[in-house]
């Protein structure tokens, strides 16, 4: 993922990824969060299948200030625009297990958060002869699904919505700055304790840090996905937090810079929470916002796991 390409203008760029489960674990297990096919109080009923693809994008873009945007990866990667839609799955990534799992459930649109085919604009040319884009692009085709990735929307949101939904995960909503969510003040804490927190509320097995296990921490910030570290380390220099709990860094950018620090003397630590990790809370805020506007449609996050585990 390119640094910075999910930084919304409103955070000073300074937002971009909980559940980290191997993908037959928590796919296997049931580990999905369904939407219930009831309409709120005091809105129209409409009959299952009424609405189009295309429909549910645009009530969702419409929430976006400004709207739709000029230049995005905001597209649909697979389907058509005017497929009625049966049901509606929520990742992180459109996965081959998470394209099976939405089969199994009737749904036949994927909303997904990052790319389906491997990069960062979801061009294909470069992949026609391969076997793995060919069966994954077939599968889509021949069970009729259409996926659709919000990413730049949902960032766009104000407060952006990935934030928002890592914040309600972790219980730290109460305690974010009223104009810069990311920007968090909690009780103090030792790093250890807050590390053990974010592990258990975003399900993380294992996290990178740097820092003093027993320093204290109350300032927090938190930049979810791949920030970059020029944005990191400006975050670092003009809100001063105690620290720093990103999604994924450039090992010689941010990590050395916080070596340095620690060296100078400042109280400062960096925590790695995964890319995946970080974001994939922003799934399960899309949930809750299908749930609000498109109640009668079954809609059913599905976490897409993590790629990478340790040895």
């Amino acid at each position: 993922m390119r640094p910075g390409d999910d930084m919304p203008a409103n955070y000073a760029g300074f937002t971009r990824r909980k559940f980290i489960y191997n993908v037959s674990t928590a796919v296997g297990a049931g580990l999905i969060l369904a939407s219930p096919l009831k309409s709120l109080a005091g809105s129209a009923v409409r009959n299952e299948n009424s609405y189009t693809v295309k429909e549910i994008m645009d009530l969702f873009i419409k929430e976006v200030p400004g709207g739709a945007l000029s230049a995005t990866v905001d597209t649909l990667k697979a389907g058509s625009p005017d497929t009625k839609v049966t049901g509606i799955v929520t990742t992180m990534f459109a996965t081959i297990a998470v394209i099976r799992n939405a089969i199994d459930l009737g749904a036949n649109f994927i909303i997904a958060h990052e790319p389906t085919f491997y990069n960062h604009e979801d061009k294909t040319d470069w992949l026609q002869d391969d076997k793995v884009y060919r069966y994954k692009a077939n599968l889509l085709k021949e069970h009729n699904i259409a996926v659709w990735r919000n990413h730049d929307y949902i960032h766009h949101l104000v407060p952006d919505g990935v934030t928002m939904g890592v914040l309600d995960q972790l219980g730290w909503r109460v305690f974010a700055d009223k104009d810069l969510p990311n920007l968090i003040t909690i009780p103090s804490i030792p790093l250890k304790e807050l590390i053990r927190h974010t592990k258990a509320k975003l399900n993380i097995e294992k996290v990178r840090y740097l820092g003093d296990p027993s320093q204290k921490c109350s300032r927090v910030m938190l930049m979810p996905g791949a920030a970059g570290g020029t944005r990191q380390i400006e975050a670092i220099g003009k809100y001063k937090p105690d620290v720093l709990m990103a999604g994924e860094i450039q090992e010689w950018e941010t990590a050395e810079y916080v070596r340095d620090a620690l060296a100078k003397g400042d109280n400062l630590s960096l925590v790695v929470l995964g890319h995946i990790a970080s974001e994939e809370p922003g799934s399960e805020y899309m949930l809750k916002w299908l749930k609000k506007n498109v109640p009668d449609v079954k809609a059913t996050h599905v976490p897409s796991g993590h790629s990478l585990t340790y040895m």
